[in-house]
């Protein structure tokens, strides 16, 4: 059986990214990283996949006249790769219907809150200034509606009192750095699927989503 492979699209530093890059060094991602994508060149995520001697690829989002024309060549030279999985990794450009169509079931993506709250940006600044006592991060499986896909695995944290935006935002970047290697894994030894838009875990429907927490994981149920 031929090792699952995985592209990775960035758009900046790279911190997931390096987070995966070490988990699948490490054994605990059982796949080969066959390229990571850049629409922005010079970005520090960039080097960090050099030096781990992984392919690089830029697709500069500003050399294109219309979005449909970087659109297409992102779709062509993901289509070039065979990915058999897509991971957004701070990847900061909404991606067309039917690339998104094309993948479905074999893209996921990372949002820093507890899904379905605080869909887009500044989720932090938000989070605190609604007063909330928990916030966190979520992987999910990408769909045609922004933060919208169905969730995979949170990492729920809690909102101390003297956190600002800054500290809450390094708490929530630790967990990201567990919960994406650990969702990419169970993808790619087959223990996660969407079915249906479904998410299913040991071929089995989710019907309570993982949760990491004060360091203990709670598996679907």
């Amino acid at each position: 059986m031929s090792t699952p492979s995985i592209v990775i699209l960035i758009s900046g530093s790279g911190s997931n990214l390096q987070a995966i890059i070490d988990a699948v060094a490490e054994k605990k991602i059982h796949a080969h990283i066959s390229a990571v994508i850049s629409n922005r060149p010079d970005v520090l995520g960039l080097e960090k996949a050099k030096a781990a001697g992984i392919d690089t690829i830029v697709i500069d989002h500003t050399e294109f006249t219309e979005r449909q024309q970087f659109d297409k060549a992102l779709a062509e030279q993901v289509a070039k790769l065979q990915p058999d999985l897509i991971v957004l990794a701070g990847f900061m450009r909404i991606l067309p219907e039917n690339f998104i169509e094309q993948y479905e079931g074999r893209m996921l993506n990372i949002h820093p809150s507890l899904l379905p709250e605080f869909k887009g940006m500044h989720t932090h600044r938000r989070a605190l200034e609604a007063g909330h006592n928990q916030h966190g991060a979520s992987i999910h499986f990408v769909s045609n509606e922004l933060d919208s896909g169905p969730v995979v695995i949170q990492a729920i944290i809690p909102v101390l009192g003297n956190d600002d935006e800054k500290t809450l935002a390094e708490r929530v970047l630790e967990q990201e750095h567990i919960i994406y290697p650990l969702a990419i894994e169970w993808f790619v030894t087959g223990r996660l699927s969407l079915i249906n838009n479904h998410v299913h875990f040991d071929n089995k429907p989710v019907k309570k989503i993982a949760i990491w927490q004060s360091n203990t994981l709670s598996l679907p149920q």
